[in-house]
């Protein structure tokens, strides 16, 4: 069963970049553009902006999400991704970029397509402290603790390190050194 769109009001903040679309029928991202021309070095970060600002119902909020494409054909991801435009929020949409390949460099022409759009119903949450959580089968397990990765092993194996920097230990699932114990050393 479809619904009828949700309207969003927008403002061309540059009266010729293109509006925000959706390539394809059923896609939940619309694409953004950048009105800058940049060019970023390997490991180089930059904010380009799109030319839109929207004003979202309350009870909404739009998250700016990486383009597959570029992440894979260019390194480029965002930094902050998804980044959050909240329903109060009235300025132009702004996308922090950084190039990951080690090697090349990336060129952003203007109106190059640059992230996506995906406008979701949030819901407003009231928070109940209590001196203790209840059960639930996964507890306190997280950043790696259900496996499926080669780096992570397997949680269940005596050769597993997955939670060792969680708990304090010098290494996380991967082996790598982990934050913790890098602050502890400081």
């Amino acid at each position: 069963m479809s619904r009828d769109p949700l309207s969003v009001l927008i403002r061309r903040v540059d009266p010729d970049v293109p509006l925000p679309t959706y390539a394809q029928p059923g896609d939940a991202g619309a694409d953004l553009r950048t009105t800058e021309s940049r060019e970023l070095k390997p490991g180089e970060r930059a904010v380009l902006p799109t030319g839109v600002s929207v004003a979202l119902p309350e009870g909404y909020a739009a998250f700016v999400h990486p383009r597959s494409g570029l992440a894979a054909r260019c390194g480029v991801a965002l930094v902050n991704a998804p980044g959050t435009v909240d329903a109060g929020y009235r300025g132009e949409i702004k996308v922090i970029v950084v190039n990951l390949d080690p090697r090349e460099s990336v060129r952003f022409e203007r109106f190059d397509r640059i992230a996506q759009l995906v406008v979701q119903q949030v819901e407003r949450v009231r928070f109940q402290e209590v001196a203790e959580l209840p059960e639930s089968a996964r507890a306190e397990g997280g950043f790696g603790s259900t496996g499926g990765h080669a780096a992570v092993g397997d949680p269940g194996s005596t050769n597993s390190t997955s939670g060792q920097a969680a708990d304090g230990g010098t290494s996380g699932g991967n082996r790598y050194a982990s934050v913790v114990s890098d602050r502890e050393g400081q």
